[in-house]
Protein backbone atom coordinates (compact mmCIF):
# COMPACT_ATOMS: atom_id res chain seq x y z
CA UNK A 1 0.00 0.00 0.00
CA UNK A 2 0.94 3.41 -0.64
CA UNK A 3 1.53 5.83 2.46
CA UNK A 4 5.08 6.55 2.54
CA UNK A 5 4.45 10.53 2.16
CA UNK A 6 2.44 11.34 5.40
CA UNK A 7 3.32 8.51 7.32
CA UNK A 8 6.81 9.39 6.69
CA UNK A 9 6.06 13.09 7.44
CA UNK A 10 4.60 12.18 10.61
CA UNK A 11 7.49 10.41 12.21
CA UNK A 12 9.89 13.30 10.95
CA UNK A 13 7.73 16.01 12.84
CA UNK A 14 6.49 13.56 15.33
CA UNK A 15 3.89 14.83 18.15
CA UNK A 16 4.88 18.19 18.87
CA UNK A 17 4.70 19.54 15.36
CA UNK A 18 0.67 18.18 15.51
CA UNK A 19 0.65 19.67 18.69
CA UNK A 20 1.29 23.24 16.72
CA UNK A 21 -1.96 23.08 14.29
CA UNK A 22 -4.74 25.22 15.33
CA UNK A 23 -7.48 22.91 13.74
CA UNK A 24 -6.02 20.07 16.00
CA UNK A 25 -6.49 21.65 19.24
CA UNK A 26 -9.70 22.54 18.34
CA UNK A 27 -10.83 18.82 17.88
CA UNK A 28 -10.81 16.33 21.20
CA UNK A 29 -8.01 14.73 21.64
CA UNK A 30 -7.06 11.04 19.99
CA UNK A 31 -7.48 8.41 21.91
CA UNK A 32 -4.37 6.04 22.35
CA UNK A 33 -4.69 3.34 20.24
CA UNK A 34 -5.45 0.54 22.65
CA UNK A 35 -4.45 -2.34 22.64
CA UNK A 36 -1.32 -1.04 20.52
CA UNK A 37 1.28 -0.26 23.54
CA UNK A 38 4.41 -1.05 22.43
CA UNK A 39 7.13 -2.91 24.63
CA UNK A 40 10.36 -2.34 23.03
CA UNK A 41 12.14 -5.25 22.07
CA UNK A 42 8.79 -6.66 21.61
CA UNK A 43 5.45 -5.26 20.06
CA UNK A 44 2.02 -6.05 21.69
CA UNK A 45 -0.03 -8.39 19.92
CA UNK A 46 0.18 -11.30 17.27
CA UNK A 47 2.77 -9.98 14.52
CA UNK A 48 2.35 -12.36 12.22
CA UNK A 49 0.28 -10.05 9.14
CA UNK A 50 2.15 -8.84 6.17
CA UNK A 51 0.51 -7.26 3.13
CA UNK A 52 1.86 -7.18 -0.82
CA UNK A 53 1.01 -5.96 -4.00
CA UNK A 54 2.94 -6.78 -7.29
CA UNK A 55 6.28 -5.47 -7.09
CA UNK A 56 7.17 -6.97 -3.87
CA UNK A 57 9.31 -9.79 -4.40
CA UNK A 58 8.26 -13.15 -3.39
CA UNK A 59 10.42 -16.21 -2.91
CA UNK A 60 8.88 -18.69 -0.53
CA UNK A 61 5.62 -18.03 1.48
CA UNK A 62 6.86 -21.16 3.12
CA UNK A 63 9.81 -19.78 4.66
CA UNK A 64 7.87 -16.53 5.97
CA UNK A 65 5.97 -19.32 8.14
CA UNK A 66 8.28 -21.51 8.95
CA UNK A 67 10.80 -18.77 9.90
CA UNK A 68 9.48 -15.60 10.48
CA UNK A 69 5.91 -16.37 12.01
CA UNK A 70 3.90 -15.67 9.07
CA UNK A 71 0.15 -16.88 9.54
CA UNK A 72 -1.81 -14.25 7.07
CA UNK A 73 -1.16 -12.44 3.78
CA UNK A 74 -3.35 -9.57 2.40
CA UNK A 75 -2.42 -8.52 -1.34
CA UNK A 76 -3.17 -5.99 -3.69
CA UNK A 77 -6.06 -6.92 -5.77
CA UNK A 78 -7.19 -3.53 -7.38
CA UNK A 79 -7.18 0.11 -7.95
CA UNK A 80 -10.03 1.64 -9.33
CA UNK A 81 -10.49 -0.50 -12.11
CA UNK A 82 -7.22 -1.82 -12.31
CA UNK A 83 -6.08 -5.29 -11.37
CA UNK A 84 -2.96 -6.65 -9.61
CA UNK A 85 -1.37 -9.18 -12.47
CA UNK A 86 0.33 -11.02 -9.23
CA UNK A 87 -2.35 -11.91 -7.21
CA UNK A 88 -3.78 -14.96 -8.83
CA UNK A 89 -0.36 -16.63 -8.45
CA UNK A 90 0.64 -15.12 -4.98
CA UNK A 91 -2.85 -16.22 -3.72
CA UNK A 92 -2.52 -19.81 -5.01
CA UNK A 93 1.17 -20.03 -3.92
CA UNK A 94 -0.22 -18.59 -0.32
CA UNK A 95 -3.01 -20.97 0.10
CA UNK A 96 -0.43 -23.76 -0.70
CA UNK A 97 1.90 -22.52 2.56
CA UNK A 98 -1.05 -22.48 4.39
CA UNK A 99 -1.44 -19.43 5.42
CA UNK A 100 -4.86 -16.99 5.41
CA UNK A 101 -5.43 -15.25 2.53
CA UNK A 102 -6.89 -11.33 2.19
CA UNK A 103 -7.62 -8.82 -0.65
CA UNK A 104 -7.40 -4.91 -0.91
CA UNK A 105 -8.53 -2.50 -2.91
CA UNK A 106 -6.94 0.87 -3.31
CA UNK A 107 -9.42 3.20 -3.61
CA UNK A 108 -9.67 6.23 -6.46
CA UNK A 109 -11.99 8.85 -7.67
CA UNK A 110 -12.43 8.39 -11.36
CA UNK A 111 -15.39 5.39 -10.39
CA UNK A 112 -18.32 5.81 -8.04
CA UNK A 113 -17.50 3.54 -5.11
CA UNK A 114 -20.55 1.05 -5.97
CA UNK A 115 -19.08 0.37 -9.06
CA UNK A 116 -14.98 -0.09 -7.72
CA UNK A 117 -16.46 -2.56 -5.21
CA UNK A 118 -18.10 -4.52 -8.26
CA UNK A 119 -14.69 -4.15 -10.07
CA UNK A 120 -12.90 -5.30 -6.36
CA UNK A 121 -15.06 -8.45 -5.86
CA UNK A 122 -14.60 -9.60 -9.87
CA UNK A 123 -10.49 -8.80 -9.27
CA UNK A 124 -10.42 -10.51 -5.85
CA UNK A 125 -13.15 -13.90 -6.19
CA UNK A 126 -13.12 -13.96 -2.38
CA UNK A 127 -14.42 -16.80 -1.14
CA UNK A 128 -15.60 -17.08 2.76
CA UNK A 129 -11.96 -17.33 3.91
CA UNK A 130 -11.03 -14.47 2.01
CA UNK A 131 -10.49 -11.17 4.20
CA UNK A 132 -11.81 -8.13 2.14
CA UNK A 133 -10.35 -4.69 2.36
CA UNK A 134 -10.77 -0.90 1.95
CA UNK A 135 -7.55 0.98 1.15
CA UNK A 136 -8.55 4.81 1.93
CA UNK A 137 -5.51 7.01 1.72
CA UNK A 138 -4.22 9.50 -0.01
CA UNK A 139 -3.32 8.61 -3.74
CA UNK A 140 0.39 10.62 -3.54
CA UNK A 141 0.77 9.45 -7.58
CA UNK A 142 -2.28 11.52 -7.98
CA UNK A 143 -3.99 13.36 -5.32
CA UNK A 144 -6.57 14.51 -7.37
CA UNK A 145 -7.94 10.99 -7.97
CA UNK A 146 -8.14 9.87 -4.33
CA UNK A 147 -11.35 8.26 -3.03
CA UNK A 148 -13.76 10.57 -1.12
CA UNK A 149 -15.60 9.85 1.64
CA UNK A 150 -18.97 9.33 -0.06
CA UNK A 151 -17.54 7.27 -2.35
CA UNK A 152 -15.83 5.25 0.32
CA UNK A 153 -19.06 4.75 2.05
CA UNK A 154 -20.88 3.42 -1.21
CA UNK A 155 -17.91 0.90 -1.53
CA UNK A 156 -18.59 -0.73 2.04
CA UNK A 157 -22.48 -0.66 1.51
CA UNK A 158 -22.10 -2.21 -1.79
CA UNK A 159 -19.34 -5.13 -0.61
CA UNK A 160 -21.94 -5.43 2.67
CA UNK A 161 -25.00 -5.58 0.20
CA UNK A 162 -23.12 -8.27 -2.10
CA UNK A 163 -21.18 -10.48 -0.02
CA UNK A 164 -23.47 -10.31 3.50
CA UNK A 165 -19.88 -8.65 5.02
CA UNK A 166 -18.54 -5.64 5.75
CA UNK A 167 -14.61 -5.10 4.40
CA UNK A 168 -12.08 -4.43 7.29
CA UNK A 169 -11.03 -0.25 6.65
CA UNK A 170 -7.67 0.37 6.34
CA UNK A 171 -6.57 3.93 6.96
CA UNK A 172 -4.11 6.53 8.99
CA UNK A 173 -5.84 8.44 11.81
CA UNK A 174 -4.81 12.19 10.22
CA UNK A 175 -6.74 10.92 7.30
CA UNK A 176 -9.62 8.96 8.80
CA UNK A 177 -10.32 12.30 11.09
CA UNK A 178 -10.32 14.53 7.89
CA UNK A 179 -7.20 16.52 7.90
CA UNK A 180 -5.45 17.58 5.29
CA UNK A 181 -2.18 15.76 4.37
CA UNK A 182 0.82 16.85 1.86
CA UNK A 183 2.81 14.70 -0.78
CA UNK A 184 5.40 15.63 -3.33
CA UNK A 185 2.51 16.24 -5.92
CA UNK A 186 0.17 18.36 -3.66
CA UNK A 187 -1.75 17.75 -0.51
CA UNK A 188 -5.14 15.97 -0.31
CA UNK A 189 -8.42 14.96 2.35
CA UNK A 190 -10.82 12.86 2.83
CA UNK A 191 -13.69 15.27 2.08
CA UNK A 192 -14.23 15.31 5.45
CA UNK A 193 -14.14 12.99 9.21
CA UNK A 194 -15.21 9.63 9.01
CA UNK A 195 -18.16 10.21 12.02
CA UNK A 196 -19.27 7.29 14.65
CA UNK A 197 -22.29 5.71 13.36
CA UNK A 198 -21.14 5.72 9.71
CA UNK A 199 -20.88 3.12 7.10
CA UNK A 200 -17.06 3.39 7.44
CA UNK A 201 -17.05 3.86 11.17
CA UNK A 202 -18.68 0.47 11.22
CA UNK A 203 -15.70 -1.17 9.66
CA UNK A 204 -13.39 -2.37 11.82
CA UNK A 205 -9.67 -0.46 11.61
CA UNK A 206 -6.54 -1.31 10.42
CA UNK A 207 -4.73 1.71 11.77
CA UNK A 208 -1.84 2.42 9.98
CA UNK A 209 1.05 4.38 11.93
CA UNK A 210 4.31 4.17 12.44
CA UNK A 211 4.88 5.79 15.52
CA UNK A 212 5.76 3.96 18.49
CA UNK A 213 2.44 5.02 20.04
CA UNK A 214 -0.28 4.64 17.49
CA UNK A 215 -3.03 6.84 17.74
CA UNK A 216 -7.03 6.08 17.06
CA UNK A 217 -9.21 8.41 14.65
CA UNK A 218 -12.05 9.92 16.77
CA UNK A 219 -14.44 6.96 15.40
CA UNK A 220 -13.15 4.05 17.14
CA UNK A 221 -12.49 5.70 20.02
CA UNK A 222 -13.73 3.11 23.19
CA UNK A 223 -13.58 0.73 20.43
CA UNK A 224 -9.78 0.31 19.39
CA UNK A 225 -8.03 -1.22 16.09
CA UNK A 226 -8.15 -4.90 14.37
CA UNK A 227 -4.66 -4.70 13.29
CA UNK A 228 -1.85 -1.93 13.26
CA UNK A 229 0.51 -1.48 10.36
CA UNK A 230 3.70 -0.58 12.17
CA UNK A 231 6.04 -1.17 9.56
CA UNK A 232 6.23 -0.04 6.03
CA UNK A 233 8.43 -1.68 3.42
CA UNK A 234 10.74 0.81 2.04
CA UNK A 235 13.87 1.17 4.86
CA UNK A 236 13.75 4.93 4.69
CA UNK A 237 10.49 5.42 5.83
CA UNK A 238 9.26 2.10 7.05
CA UNK A 239 8.88 3.03 10.98
CA UNK A 240 10.51 3.24 14.42
CA UNK A 241 11.00 -0.24 14.60
CA UNK A 242 13.63 -0.21 11.46
CA UNK A 243 14.71 -3.16 9.80
CA UNK A 244 14.29 -5.94 12.91
CA UNK A 245 10.92 -5.56 12.87
CA UNK A 246 10.25 -5.52 8.96
CA UNK A 247 12.08 -8.42 7.97
CA UNK A 248 10.29 -11.16 6.75
CA UNK A 249 12.42 -14.32 5.34
CA UNK A 250 11.35 -15.44 1.88
CA UNK A 251 9.98 -12.02 1.12
CA UNK A 252 12.48 -9.24 -0.34
CA UNK A 253 10.22 -6.69 1.54
CA UNK A 254 6.51 -5.95 2.97
CA UNK A 255 4.51 -4.10 5.05
CA UNK A 256 3.93 -5.36 8.30
CA UNK A 257 0.78 -5.86 10.73
CA UNK A 258 0.08 -7.01 14.42
CA UNK A 259 -2.90 -8.39 15.00
CA UNK A 260 -5.38 -7.58 18.39
CA UNK A 261 -5.48 -10.89 19.98
CA UNK A 262 -4.00 -14.33 19.89
CA UNK A 263 -3.02 -16.69 17.24
CA UNK A 264 -6.30 -18.35 18.01
CA UNK A 265 -8.03 -15.33 17.53
CA UNK A 266 -6.96 -14.83 14.40
CA UNK A 267 -8.21 -17.82 12.88
CA UNK A 268 -11.60 -16.95 13.94
CA UNK A 269 -11.72 -13.70 13.17
CA UNK A 270 -10.80 -14.32 9.82
CA UNK A 271 -13.36 -17.27 9.28
CA UNK A 272 -16.36 -14.73 10.55
CA UNK A 273 -14.88 -11.70 9.77
CA UNK A 274 -17.32 -8.12 9.98
CA UNK A 275 -20.95 -10.15 9.41
CA UNK A 276 -23.59 -7.71 8.82
CA UNK A 277 -27.27 -8.30 7.19
CA UNK A 278 -26.68 -4.27 6.20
Amino acid sequence: MRRRGFLSLGLALGLAACASEPARTARPPRARATPGMVDEPALVGLNAVIDLHHANGVKSFAMARDSSGVLAVIHKASEGDWQDPRYEERRAQAMDAGLLWGAYHFGTRQHPGRSQAQMFLAAARPDPATLLVLDLELNERAPGNTMQIDAAEDFVREIAATTGRLPLLYCHPAWADGETLPSSKGSGSLGGAILPGSALAACDLWLADYRYEPELPNAWNGRGWRMWQYAGDDARTGGPFRDRAREVRGIERCDRSVFAGSRDDLYRYWGGIGRSGA
